[in-house]
């Protein structure tokens, strides 16, 4: 059952989302007068904070002629997952939209996602406490507390969602103890939940254009009919993805049948 079918990486895309709204943090150097003497695009990767902090510490020294890592710097990654009773859906909903290339004749589905509250984690590395405030500024003002993206989870559903992403805490280091020779770096690290749904894999199945229904007084199985309600699309021709109504037919029996759900056949 698990890990035979193909899901639709709803990980992957909430990471590009939240990569997404950081991607474009601008910092500036001032001269003496205030005019702005460079623009500095501040990079962001996905990785851990402990990745970054050896990188700096195996270059602490300023003497050195090696290359050092270059501040500012961004990182982000995911630190934890819990599922969430509070948004929970009803388990029979179903989403459903007629297969590409199939002439009508098929349709995609998926069931019911279930809703996870996706923690995760944003570090700034910076060598000044004024490169750092300059980001956090540009950060701070969007989440009130939280931020709304829309993600396109399952694309051949056409199924959207808006997630919602909290603004927790914000934690801050400076490790401004040391000689003068020793690298200073200034740490952010801002915590945000990101309230998004997880869908299983998509299926897809044949387009049902026939709907029969036998009522009858027998208990027995197969019912013996009594009155048969058969349902089809008006135009009997009609594929999924066209515009058409539907034809019902009732018909009244007393010659003691049963239908064979096998061979398709009254006997």
């Amino acid at each position: 059952m698990f890990g035979t079918r193909f899901y639709n990486q709803g990980f992957k895309k909430l990471i590009v989302a939240f990569g997404q709204i950081f991607n474009n943090i601008v910092i500036q150097r001032t001269n003496s007068t205030g005019g702005v003497t460079a623009r500095i695009k501040v990079p962001l990767a996905y990785a851990p904070k402990e990745k970054f902090l050896v990188r700096l510490d195996q270059q602490s020294n300023l003497e050195s002629r090696e290359f050092a890592t270059t501040l500012p710097r961004m990182g982000f990654e995911i630190t934890g997952l819990a599922y969430d009773s509070s948004r929970k859906l009803t388990r029979v909903q179903k989403y459903s939209k007629v297969k590409s290339n199939e002439d009508g004749k098929k349709m995609n589905f998926n069931y019911t996602p279930v809703p996870y509250n996706i923690s995760m984690n944003l570090y700034v590395f910076t060598a000044t406490a004024e490169d750092g405030l300059q980001i956090i500024e540009q950060i701070l003002p969007y989440f009130q507390p939280d931020y709304t993206v829309t993600v396109n989870v399952v694309p051949d559903l056409g199924i959207k969602r808006d997630i919602p992403i909290v603004l927790g805490n914000i934690g801050y280091e400076d490790t401004y103890d040391g000689s003068f020779t020793q690298r200073r770096a200034v740490i952010y690290t801002l915590s945000f939940t990101a309230k998004t749904y997880l869908f299983g894999p998509m299926d897809n199945q044949g387009v049902i254009k026939t709907v029969q229904a036998d009522v009858g007084t027998d208990t027995d199985s197969p019912l013996t009919r009594e009155e048969r309600i058969v349902v089809v699309p008006n135009p009997s021709s009609a594929d999924a993805d066209d515009d058409f109504g539907f034809t019902t037919t009732i018909s009244f029996f007393n010659d003691g049948k049963r239908y064979d759900p096998e061979t398709g056949n009254d006997t």
